[in-house]
């Protein structure tokens, strides 16, 4: 099993107010993204890429308040979206409330984390229209929407059709230019580090350091504007 960062996850009360947060936190344009029509979501993506971190683009997501979901649509959003602490962190500026990671294999990953005796939830079939093509992923998405460990158990994600022979042809990398930002780190706190530390074990997860604490995400990032640091604070 190869799992690795996908992307990380800043969630906006809009999305044009998580546009004008990127201008201003990075000094860069976030690229197009598109609609989740069964979340009511839309995003802006960049490239955060580096050798350490070859897929890495930066997801800015917020609930799309003119959607209307289809009438099959999961009563909760992913991502924790819907939660009023969330909400309300958000509303005040955007936050990195998450990261995604990875997987050549989906099912496996999730089996592996149920030993752990961690319900990381269905692995969903999604997709969405790019310029590129119809982009097709699994993702794990709990029927809660909850992320787990205040956002630091990555969501896992397998990009292309089941089985299919070339599964990160259109993986959003591969559209998106170099932004002049770059990941250079993630690092997790966490109350209950050894749990988590076995979870990425368990899905062979490395690269991201883990210690006991209160709850945080932090990823450091080179920019344009010189190293900025996005930190989830517990949400």
């Amino acid at each position: 099993m190869k799992t690795q960062i996908d992307h990380l996850v800043v969630v906006a009360k809009t999305l044009e107010l998580g546009v004008q947060w990127c201008e201003a936190t990075f000094g860069i344009t976030p690229g197009p993204g598109g609609e989740h029509a069964q979340y009511g979501t839309h995003n802006r993506l960049f490239k955060i890429a580096t050798p350490a971190n070859p897929l890495a683009y930066l997801e800015i997501i917020a609930i799309n308040s003119a959607a209307v979901r289809p009438a099959n649509a999961p009563a909760r959003r992913w991502f924790d979206m819907d939660d009023a602490a969330l909400q309300a962190a958000v509303t005040i500026e955007p936050r990195l409330v998450h990261f995604v990671a990875n997987t050549d294999d989906i099912q496996a990953a999730r089996t592996a984390l149920k030993a752990q005796g961690i319900d990381r939830g269905p692995a969903v079939h999604a997709s969405r229209h790019s310029r590129r093509g119809l982009l097709q992923w699994q993702i794990t998405v709990r029927d809660d929407g909850q992320r787990l460990f205040n956002g630091a158990l990555p969501s896992l994600i397998q990009w292309g059709k089941p089985d299919e022979a070339e599964p990160l042809r259109l993986h959003p990398r591969n559209s998106l230019p170099r932004s002049g930002v770059t990941l250079q780190s993630i690092a997790v706190t966490h109350p209950t580090a050894d749990k988590l530390l076995a979870a990425y074990a368990s899905i062979g997860l490395i690269g991201i350091a883990v210690d006991t604490g209160a709850a945080n995400i932090r990823a450091t990032l080179h920019t344009p504007k010189g190293v900025v640091m996005l930190e989830s604070l517990g949400i």
